[in-house]
């Protein structure tokens, strides 16, 4: 048998390696609910703009609907070992209205443009209210990392919490 230890890390330490893995993994975890049918889940590209989390699915899916009703949404990222869970309300874009440098770097990222699809797709842009991370049970307790849009255990110096990076 294997045994892992886990190291509790700080709110900073949490805070830097969940901005490293939303800078760098491709999958997301995309939750969203219809007041008639329920829960839905399903798994979608992103890219994350230093700000907010912009993914792309047709403009009929189940998840574009649900998001039409309600634009409530969690995303969590696809590794249940380094949990990180984000929530907030998402922004729908038609593909023609997408801003150029967001539409741009998600076909960078992924060899994909939405925009020269037959079928309409939509944008969806996230910009986390609340952020959970965590590594195991030893971690629990502090999990928010960020709470109305505020990363918790930063002192604000005037400029944005989150690293500068283009879209």
């Amino acid at each position: 048998m294997q045994t892992t230890e886990t190291t509790h890390r700080t709110a900073a330490e949490r805070r830097r390696d969940t901005l490293e893995r939303l800078r760098t993994e491709r999958d997301v975890w995309v939750s969203t609910a219809h007041p008639d049918h329920g829960p839905h889940q399903v798994p979608l590209w992103f890219l994350w703009d230093g700000r907010a989390v912009w993914m792309c699915t047709n403009a009929s899916s189940a998840t574009a609907r649900n998001l039409r009703e309600d634009p409530r949404v969690r995303l969590s990222l696809p590794d249940t070992s380094d949990v990180v869970l984000l929530q907030g309300e998402a922004e729908a874009y038609p593909a023609s209205e997408v801003p150029g440098e967001a539409s741009d770097s998600f076909t960078g990222k992924f060899g994909w443009d939405p925009r020269t699809e037959r079928s309409a797709f939509v944008y969806l842009r996230v910009e986390p209210t609340t952020v959970r991370a965590w590594h195991g049970e030893p971690e629990l307790r502090g999990r928010v990392i960020m709470r109305d849009g505020s990363w918790l255990g930063q002192r604000r110096t005037g400029g944005p919490p989150w690293p500068a990076t283009t879209c």
